[in-house]
């Protein structure tokens, strides 16, 4: 049986953590910075954790995470 291939895309996107789960940081934030409000700024800075029902998507992309 042939090793299965990561999705690199995904593979740059998203870590998984010690729980198990995966951290994933915010969109918007890499340009055109000017008319964003400095609180819209300072909250994009913040990582997320990826919802339960997207887990199972992320999970089969990344076999060896």
């Amino acid at each position: 049986m042939p090793k299965m291939k990561t999705r690199r895309a995904v593979a740059k996107r998203f870590k998984k953590t010690a729980s198990g789960e995966f951290k994933a940081y915010k969109n918007f934030k890499s340009h055109i910075l000017e008319h964003k409000s400095p609180k819209r700024k300072r909250q994009l800075r913040k990582a997320l954790m990826v919802h339960k029902t997207d887990k199972e998507h992320i999970q089969k992309m990344l076999p060896y995470a």
